[in-house]
């Protein structure tokens, strides 16, 4: 009896220490390789390339790779203290280096510095930031913050020390913003209510006065918005509002002339289903975040639809309700992918300017394998 003990007790200890090398041996392997999701996918020609996710301050140091974002995915890792929870605007510096993501659940601005690999936050003293939302930078790379709950911008030095506050009567909820650097203008969708007369963007020099307005009753008609939310100002100084709730993307002269408008409600290529941020890259294509399908479409200037990339679900590259878009001098992509609490990144690879201009009839050029 004494000896079966003792071979049990021997056989038991052969048995943990095999699953202890076994363990070992598995976690010495690398996972394998996992294809980089692309848009188009193949065999035809990538035009839009998903790059990386940043979640936390963890994302200044680790360029964490698509194989290891499955992997966390799957492991379903511990977030760290500084997570990303709501991403509702984003923008980046002048030389591609530092991302700023305002975070209205954490009620700041989170800066992640690449180059320099530091990690900080804007406005998380005194309570936080109430209810941030839209964020712009001017050429001094100053940070305009707009905050919902004070109804106003939040203006602050790159070192994250305020500066002075912008705001007027009649704004009553603003939500993105953006900069024209060159007429020193500061665009602010003014969401508004369902209640309100008036949904509006409206522009402050900025010093902090308010010198003029688009929209005004809400409304269905070029130059009228329903619940504006986000915008963009091109290297021409035309302003690009994404007008949510009338599903589509209006476009004005920097004098503020309506031009023409991108998307229409829908499902099909080109039509929205709540279509929030909007950007633009360096060949003038107009991409466009759509939060009910969860995915990014871009038009070229005159309006074609080229592409659609994203898609909803968890894995990176792919979004849930995304929120808001930058685009880099480099024309690599920002998303705020909002139910899934992160940042996804893409970039815009093996394209050219004639890319975007389908001859007339033809399927789209960035759609197409390239020629």
């Amino acid at each position: 009896m004494i000896a079966q003990k003792t071979f049990c007790t021997k056989l038991a200890r052969w048995i943990a220490l095999g699953v202890l090398v076994l363990a070992a041996g598995c976690a010495a392997q690398k996972p394998p390789e996992e294809p980089v999701p692309t848009w188009p996918p193949p065999p035809q020609q990538a035009r839009i390339k998903f790059v990386r996710t940043i979640s936390s301050e963890d994302d200044v140091v680790h360029n964490t790779t698509f194989t290891q974002s499955v992997a966390n995915f799957l492991a379903g890792t511990k977030p760290s203290p500084a997570q990303i929870v709501e991403p509702d605007g984003l923008a980046v510096s002048d030389d591609g280096s530092v991302l700023y993501v305002s975070d209205r659940a954490q009620g700041a601005v989170f800066v992640f510095d690449f180059g320099k690999k530091q990690f900080r936050k804007i406005g998380a003293d005194n309570g936080g930031l109430e209810w941030p939302i839209g964020v712009a930078l001017d050429a001094e790379q100053n940070i305009y913050v707009a905050e919902q709950g004070k109804k106003a911008i939040t203006v602050f030095d790159p070192s994250g020390k305020q500066l002075r506050s912008i705001t007027d009567p009649s704004l009553e909820r603003p939500s993105g913003i953006a900069i024209d650097r060159e007429r020193k203008l500061l665009y602010v969708a003014d969401t508004s209510h369902a209640t309100s007369k008036n949904h509006t963007v409206k522009i402050f020099s900025l010093d902090g006065k308010l010198v003029g307005q688009i929209g005004g009753e809400k409304g269905y008609a070029p130059g009228h918005f329903l619940f504006p939310t986000y915008v963009w100002v091109d290297s021409n100084g035309d302003l690009y509002v994404s007008d949510t709730m009338n599903c589509r993307v209006q476009r004005f002269s920097p004098d503020w002339k309506y031009i023409r408008s991108y998307g229409e409600r829908g499902d099909a290529w080109g039509q929205f289903n709540r279509n929030k941020g909007v950007a633009l890259d360096t060949f003038h294509n107009v991409y466009v975040v759509d939060s009910g399908w969860s995915n990014i479409q871009i038009f070229n200037p005159p309006g074609q639809i080229l592409l659609f990339f994203g898609g909803r679900g968890p894995l990176p590259g792919q979004l849930k309700n995304p929120t808001a878009l930058a685009i880099d001098k480099n024309n690599r992509i920002y998303v705020g992918d909002y139910l899934n609490h992160r940042v996804e990144v893409y970039q815009l690879v093996n394209t050219t300017a004639t890319d975007s201009m389908p001859d007339s009839g033809a399927a789209p050029a960035a759609d197409q394998p390239k020629k």
